[in-house]
């Protein structure tokens, strides 16, 4: 009863004029973003983040949050209509979808991903309203060897499960580390990896991380493998009403549920993020369908369509369950949605509930509202998603490489910072370039002075005496829970690539595309992508 109160008073904030702009404008911009291949998001997240520091907390929050759902439904669009997913989430809907778009039957692929988003992300969010709360109860108990755990938790995690090799996920984890511990030490007063120059005493800003190695780095990695020339879009017939038959929503609806009930445990957990949640969803459709509907599979099946974006959605708000009550990120995203809150001197984690209520409730009602509006921009809409598919690649490249220069400027109007975001994307070019994943860094930067400050309070506790990081029975099963996630991320990641060697999971040259982009580890696949573009 408690939360359904704190979700009416979020709600009389989330509907006054100003908020409702802002979730306008999220939702907006984050489907456009979503349209777009090859930008995801996160880099939409970290290039607006400098931008947004003349609103409130609760502003800034609520656009952040209608971006990444925006960002999770525009993707269906290029991957139906383009046969070119924006994000590896979105591969099994290009597989199904574009299919489905050749065959004529893009208006229901379109509309039964736009509807399946809605219906999956108001139940997860629904779900997010009743289990967050008394998540953050139980978090507000622990002890800080407790919330080191969980810590190691999450590095080990997000090390080993974001990216295609556990060793270079630890790689990215530890040079996001190190970039963490710039700066000066608290305790001592001493600076520490700042090589004598006076603007790296304050630590290097987590935004700059954020932009370089998403909006500088990712940019001119995906630059880098496209090829110029016109881009085919497959025509949308007109008409809405007939878009979906009887047929295809008696055929929708059950995905659609099954979909939720798969992506929103995945989502709360690092055990490799929406697109497992997708491919598993996938599966399951599969196996269930029977008759003619199984026959489809490969050629355009609804169902194919239908669960997946279900569990794309759900996934992304069962990330926030972690995210908001223990202030742990499990997807690169949520990492730059931390930084956020820490840009504002909030701490997300378990205070947060008590501390910020009538921001976190805001936050959780203007996801509802944000819903409704995706559904208002997703369907009616269409022919306008279109035509930004078509927005010429240089300019749009050239327009996000000078934001990103201006953001990082104008954190705290110095040409170092600059600087130092040229660096930091130059480095993160060569890392997705060479196969390295990024969002391990970025969580390591973030994360990592947290798990310093809770470490040296446990040795303060215990005077040094090391078995009191293991003493609790939480800290124990912590990391017993740790040994657990990471077999079952590795099965479930096992369990996506026999999935993608099945003769109906082919990668097409698109998905080949996004493939690369993902897990690039040479240039040899380049080809197929710049062909796809």
């Amino acid at each position: 009863m408690d939360s359904l109160t704190a979700l009416l008073e979020g709600f009389a904030t989330a509907l006054q004029p100003q908020y409702l702009l802002y979730a306008l404008f999220g939702v907006f911009i984050g489907t456009a973003v979503g349209v777009l291949p090859g930008i995801g998001p996160a880099m939409t997240v970290a290039l607006l983040l400098p931008l947004t520091y003349s609103l409130d907390p609760t502003g800034a929050l609520i656009v952040f949050a209608g971006i990444y759902y925006g960002g999770m439904y525009g993707g269906s669009t290029t991957s139906i209509l383009l046969n070119t997913p924006g994000e590896s989430s979105s591969i099994v809907t290009a597989l199904e979808g574009n299919r489905m778009a050749k065959a004529g039957r893009g208006a229901a692929a379109l509309a039964t991903a736009a509807i399946g988003s809605f219906v999956a992300g108001t139940a997860a969010t629904l779900a997010l309203t009743f289990l967050a709360p008394g998540i953050s109860k139980l978090a507000v108990q622990l002890g800080p060897a407790d919330y080191f755990a969980l810590i190691v938790v999450a590095f080990l995690t997000v090390g080993a499960l974001l990216g295609s090799s556990v060793p270079r996920g630890l790689v990215s984890l530890g040079l996001g580390l190190l970039l963490g511990l710039v700066g000066t030490e608290v305790l001592s007063g001493q600076q520490r990896y700042t090589f004598g120059i006076p603007s790296l005493a304050d630590g290097i800003d987590v935004v700059i991380i954020a932009v370089g190695l998403f909006a500088l780095g990712e940019t001119l990695y995906v630059a880098s493998r496209l090829r110029h020339g016109p881009v085919r879009v497959i025509p949308v017939t007109k008409g809405w009403r007939s878009w979906m038959t009887r047929s295809d929503w008696s055929r929708s609806w059950r995905p659609w549920l099954r979909g939720t009930v798969i992506g929103f445990p995945i989502g709360t957990i690092p055990a490799g993020g929406a697109d497992v949640a997708t491919f598993l969803s996938y599966a399951t459709e599969r196996k269930l369908a029977k008759g003619g509907a199984r026959a489809e599979f490969g050629r355009g099946a609804i169902e194919g369509v239908a669960g997946p974006e279900a569990a794309n959605n759900a996934a992304a708000a069962g990330v926030l369950v972690p995210l908001l009550t223990l202030g742990l990120p499990t997807t690169a995203t949520a990492a730059i949605i931390i930084s956020a809150f820490q840009s504002y001197g909030i701490r997300p984690g378990p205070m947060l509930f008590e501390n910020q209520s009538g921001l976190v409730w805001a936050l959780i009602a203007s996801l509802y509202i944000g819903n409704v509006m995706l559904l208002v921009l997703n369907l009616p809409l269409v022919g306008m998603w279109v035509k930004v598919l078509r927005i010429p690649r240089p300019y749009l490249y050239a327009g996000i490489l000078a934001f990103a220069g201006l953001g990082a400027y104008a954190l705290h109007f110095n040409v170092f910072d600059t600087v130092t975001l040229l660096v930091i994307g130059l480095v993160g070019f060569l890392m997705r370039r060479y196969g390295y994943p990024v969002a391990p860094m970025v969580v390591g930067g973030i994360l990592g002075p947290m798990a310093e400050e809770q470490l040296r309070k446990s040795m303060a506790i215990s005077q040094g005496d090391l078995a009191y990081l293991v003493h609790s029975p939480f800290a124990i099963v912590a990391y017993s829970t740790l040994a657990v996630i990471i077999v079952l991320g590795i099965w479930l990641k096992r369990r996506k690539a026999k999935l993608e060697a099945t003769p109906t999971l082919v990668p097409t040259a698109a998905i080949a595309a996004i493939e690369d982009r993902q897990h690039a580890t040479s240039g040899t696949r380049g080809e197929s992508g710049r062909d796809a573009e």
